[in-house]
């Protein structure tokens, strides 16, 4: 069953496309399904190509069939804290982190399942996922094993009672030491797959410190208040300070290959947590990659001056 409701980053983007990215259907299933009626928005049968509108809601019957439940596949993963509740994984950088139009398989969840560990919602998509990262960010996320923990987990999210932590390289460095981006997060207007600081746009607070700088770059600390699509990226980048290897958002040129680096610069470091059972706090840190301390050692910058 589909029950969706548009979201300020869903406006404008065809509902075919945004059931499939929802459920993991084809678009060729999910177009068949919409022109059987058997799935309406708003209570009103619609072309694939219908605009979404916010708050519009979509609902219907999917057949079975449309469903590819992903399978297990041998992809190196490190887990970083387990328990009978939950897991703690670091996400390598390259991979997208659950199953999705033009990324159904080589997915995180996909090498979840060869864990052969009990995950939350068993059968669908995102087994176990709790939240996201950009498929070239790497670090820690959260995985839960059973649906109460999973419940627990995204409302502890919604409450901002999870605490968030990367490590960035921006281009140049932040006028003040730390400080406080609060600035609405949506779809760009016109780049559709892009996000950007728009009036419509969700609220969203990125909190950052400078840890150090060289050559023209600075190393950041910077904790998520809120956590919206590419935030910290597209936050830096209204800075006029873009993290550095982003090509989507202005932090690539040709310095990025001298360094060697070939992805943005972030990673999600720590992660701090309740814990289902009795709500006491855990945290969990993870090792900066190879790839990104050898640019750091490149820039003559260390970790944590």
């Amino acid at each position: 069953m589909v029950s969706y409701t548009a979201g300020p980053d869903d406006v404008g983007l065809r509902v075919d496309l945004v059931i499939a990215r929802e459920t993991g259907a084809t678009r060729t299933l999910v177009q068949r399904a919409l022109k059987a009626g058997s799935v309406t928005v708003a209570g009103e049968q619609v072309r694939a190509s219908h605009r979404l509108e916010l708050g519009q809601q979509i609902q219907g019957d999917l057949p079975e069939a449309i469903f590819s439940p992903p399978e297990a596949e041998d992809i190196g993963i490190e887990v970083r804290y387990s328990d009978d509740r939950l897991l703690v994984v670091s996400k390598p950088p390259g991979l997208v982190t659950h199953p999705a139009r033009g990324h159904e398989t080589g997915t995180l969840v996909n090498a979840l399942l060869n864990l052969g560990e009990p995950l939350s919602g068993i059968g669908s998509t995102r087994p176990g996922i709790v939240h996201r990262l950009d498929k070239d960010t790497s670090g820690l996320l959260l995985v839960a094993r059973d649906d109460a923990a999973h419940e627990y987990l995204v409302a502890a999210l919604q409450r901002r009672e999870i605490e968030r932590t990367y490590l960035a390289l921006v281009r140049g460095k932040p006028p003040a030491e730390s400080g406080t981006i609060e600035a609405p997060v949506g779809r760009h207007p016109v780049k559709r797959r892009k996000m950007a600081v728009t009036p419509g746009g969700r609220a969203a607070v990125t909190h950052y410190r400078v840890l150090g700088s060289a050559q023209g770059a600075a190393l950041l600390e910077v904790k998520l208040e809120t956590g919206r699509t590419h935030q910290i990226r597209v936050h830096m980048a209204h800075l006029d300070h873009p993290v550095l290897g982003d090509r989507a958002y202005g932090g690539w040129s040709d310095r990025m290959a001298e360094l060697g680096l070939t992805r943005p610069f972030l990673h999600a470091v720590r992660l701090g947590f309740p814990h289902p059972d009795d709500g006491r706090m855990i945290e969990v840190t993870d090792p900066l990659p190879q790839d990104l301390r050898e640019v750091l050692e490149k820039l003559g910058l260390e970790l944590y001056p």
